[in-house]
């Protein structure tokens, strides 16, 4: 598939069917995420897959009540692990970096799901301590995206998207 086929086709996919995804598969979106690009390549975050059912009711409790993320086989849980950026980079290492590295391997996973034929979204809304509650994270990892991952049930339809010249400012 062509990068920009990827870009088109990718939809936010809150529907699944109750299909175990393939272990090859997963371990193809693993590794994709751990070829993003990070701050100093210090990959200042960590990656926690949850496939177990109590687990994955317990991260849709967690994300106010999103059920479909029981819904779907399995959820990877990206987390900061400031301390590997801090320690090069300080407070912006710590507060920014972590969270920019996060979220880079995580579209990069969403992206390599899309790739082999499976459904994600990205979820954002959450509380964080119950999160780290679930995946049983140590102090000073934090969770700052979900990505329930599996067969898509549906096919929505492209939103509806701000047009470039709206979004894009030129400086000179």
């Amino acid at each position: 598939m062509q990068f920009f086929d990827v870009i088109q086709q990718r939809r936010s996919i809150r529907s699944f069917l109750q299909r175990p995804v393939a272990e090859e598969k997963l371990r193809c979106i693993l590794e994709a995420a751990n070829t993003a690009p990070s701050a100093g390549n210090f990959q200042s975050y960590e990656i926690y897959v949850v496939s177990g059912k109590r687990a994955r009711l317990d991260l849709a409790r967690a994300a106010h009540e999103q059920l479909f993320i029981a819904g779907a086989p399995l959820t990877l849980v990206f987390c900061t692990h400031s301390a590997r950026s801090a320690e090069h980079y300080g407070k912006r290492g710590e507060k920014l970096y972590s969270v920019q590295d996060a979220a880079i391997a995580c579209a990069f996973a969403m992206l390599a799901a899309t790739v082999l034929g499976l459904g994600s979204v990205w979820v954002g809304s959450f509380e964080s301590d119950q999160v780290r509650e679930v995946i049983g994270s140590p102090p000073g990892i934090v969770p700052v995206a979900m990505l329930p991952i599996g067969h898509s049930a549906e096919r929505p339809d492209p939103q509806e998207r701000r047009g470039v010249k709206d979004l894009v400012h030129w400086v000179q």
